[in-house]
């Protein structure tokens, strides 16, 4: 067997049956939390499908806290974002800034999604490596970014803390899932 095909024969794919909702919901006002999270799973999923109330293209104001914690330093992340023509790239220690959906004045029926991935979170030994994407078009005028994320804590996540300084459209909604392991 070539070494190319015994890579991908070795490889580890995730099945689509390996995924399990854990809890859906919509949030009212400027807040969503999901609280007691099982740690009977590898891995989770978050899923955020929505748009914020506030005006404008808000540069942040979208985060995301883990079990409560707003100790700056134990939230590392890198991101990169581009809209089409220009990119931007940084790094931040703060709680994770998940930055732009679609705010109030993009037409009503556009939406963003966020998709964020937190490995191992169940551990008592390991920091926990998150990533997420983000994407969302305005008729021509949306982004993209890609982001990836370290909590620095080895305490095991059992809560995931989502705030806005303005708040959530209607319509938003957030989905957990568990990844078997």
């Amino acid at each position: 067997m070539s070494p190319i095909l015994g890579i991908i024969a070795s490889s580890k794919l995730v099945a689509s049956t390996s995924y399990e909702s854990i809890a859906t919901g919509t949030p009212t006002g400027s807040s969503f939390d999901f609280t007691s999270i099982p740690s009977t799973y590898k891995h989770l999923q978050v899923r955020i499908n929505g748009r914020l109330t506030a005006t404008g293209t808000p540069a942040s104001g979208f985060v995301m806290k883990i079990n409560a914690d707003s100790t700056a330093a134990n939230y590392r992340y890198h991101y990169l974002r581009g809209d089409g023509s220009t990119a931007s790239a940084f790094s931040d220690i703060n709680q994770f800034d998940l930055y732009s959906l679609p705010t109030a004045d993009a037409a009503s029926n556009i939406f963003g999604t966020i998709i964020i991935d937190i490995v191992d979170y169940a551990s008592t030994t390991k920091n926990k490596t998150l990533r997420w994407f983000i994407g969302n078009d305005r008729n021509g005028a949306g982004t993209v970014a890609l982001a990836s994320g370290l909590y620095m804590s080895t305490t095991a996540l059992s809560e995931i803390n989502f705030s806005t300084s303005s708040g959530f459209a209607s319509g938003t909604t957030f989905s957990l899932y568990g990844i078997k392991g």
